[in-house]
């Protein structure tokens, strides 16, 4: 099948399957004589794992990991569990990250109970407030998509 069609199949945009490619996610299909990529089931089921990785958060890097693992099925899993359980801290990290988050803006949010001008919104003020205090050490509170 060319990129279309397995983009189609797998629901993954086709600027998202050549991602995957040049990460070396996924083998680079054969060509046609046209040039074409040509893409084999087994690259539909690569994809599919891949999603299925990113859709738990998992950062390429986790991916490549699990894939190279994948095609090593006479070894044991301890690494897989150790990869897992190391990716589960992240997620824990990123959950304590995003309730510091959730409390700082709720805190923000109640500045402002009811519409009135906007030179005494108590959120904008808040928000030129802690702009013009001394930068305090630096705490990542602003969780980007995956880890």
């Amino acid at each position: 099948m060319k990129i279309g069609a397995l983009a189609e199949a797998t629901g993954t945009p086709v600027e998202t399957i050549r991602f995957y490619e040049r990460e070396g996610l996924l083998p680079p299909p054969a060509r046609a004589d046209n040039n074409y990529r040509v893409y084999l089931p087994a690259h539909a089921e690569r994809l599919a794992f891949i999603r299925q990785c990113r859709n738990l958060g998992m950062t390429l890097d986790e991916i490549r990991a699990l894939i190279a693992l994948r095609e090593s099925p006479a070894q044991d899993c301890g690494e897989v569990n150790a990869l897992l359980d190391e990716h589960i801290g992240h997620v824990a990290h990123r959950i304590r990250e995003l309730r510091a988050l959730e409390k700082d803006l709720k805190s923000l949010r109640a500045r402002c109970a009811a519409p009135h001008a906007l030179a005494d919104c108590g959120i904008l003020n808040g928000l030129d407030g802690a702009a013009a205090a001394p930068a305090a050490p630096a705490k990542r509170r602003h969780v980007h998509g995956a880890h």
